[in-house]
């Protein structure tokens, strides 16, 4: 009775502690960081940015008209979406397939040698800062609920929780969007009668710093460095097409 009055007690005390620090803003609330769905819409809404853009540059650097430049950029939006959205839904697919093979691995060898994984569930609590008699009671704790004991086991070993896995059409629908999204906004000006490629450029610019900047704000980064760097590396690649597109341009057929 005496040790079920001291848990109650222990189970209060830590209650009114984590009721204080909520009310004084703690929080264990996190952003996404598998992957499921910020990684493949930033990473193919800037790959439809600076590849449209690109390719708007190159052609227009090498002479194109509107219509080649139009024409281009629609075919590049196209293809590179379900391109984009067809890799990323076969990439996370893949990847999960592998950690349920590695899952059902683990699964096997808690069958097979219960002892020995027990065991090696001792030397990770021990690993965590625990003496090695509390480590064996812990680990003997846990064992008793399979499922638990093998969710421990695939964190520490392969470092990801198989039940929070991405979701492939998430990431791939994401991904083919995104790209969409960016590829579009370089094209604007010659979808709506202005067709000038500084335009083009200028639009693309103020979507790669602000993109960057957005980025940098979700990650805790400096927005400022953030923006400024995107569109540097977007420029590179702008510059060298429309070079290679004026290059190629000026040599006759």
């Amino acid at each position: 009775m005496t040790d079920d009055g001291a848990g109650s007690t222990h189970n209060t005390a830590a209650t009114s502690v984590t009721e204080a620090a909520l009310r004084s803003g703690w929080s264990h609330r996190h952003r996404d960081v598998s992957g499921g769905w910020l990684r493949p819409t930033v990473f193919g809404a800037v790959d439809g940015l600076v590849t449209n853009a690109s390719l708007i540059a190159g052609v227009g650097g090498g002479g194109g008209s509107a219509h080649a430049i139009v024409l281009t950029g629609l075919a590049g939006l196209v293809a590179g979406a379900f391109s984009m959205g067809t890799g990323e839904y076969v990439s996370v697919t893949n990847q999960n397939e592998l950690v349920h093979a590695e899952v059902a691995v683990e699964r096997q060898m808690h069958a097979q040698f219960p002892e020995a994984e027990q065991a090696e569930l001792a030397q990770t609590f021990q690993g965590y800062g625990a003496d090695a008699d509390t480590a064996a009671k812990m680990a003997a704790a846990v064992s008793k609920n399979p499922d638990m004991a093998l969710r421990i086991h695939t964190r520490d070993e392969l470092g990801l929780d198989a039940d929070e896995l991405p979701s492939a059409i998430l990431a791939g629908t994401a991904s083919l969007v995104a790209f969409s999204v960016g590829a579009l906004l370089p094209l604007i000006p010659y979808l709506f009668g202005f067709p000038t490629l500084w335009a083009a450029m200028l639009i693309t610019a103020a979507a790669l710093v602000s993109g960057g900047m957005v980025v940098g704000r979700l990650t805790g980064r400096p927005s400022t460095h953030s923006g400024v760097r995107q569109l540097l590396l977007g420029a590179v690649a702008v510059a060298v097409t429309f070079s290679v597109g004026h290059l190629i341009g000026a040599v006759p057929v």
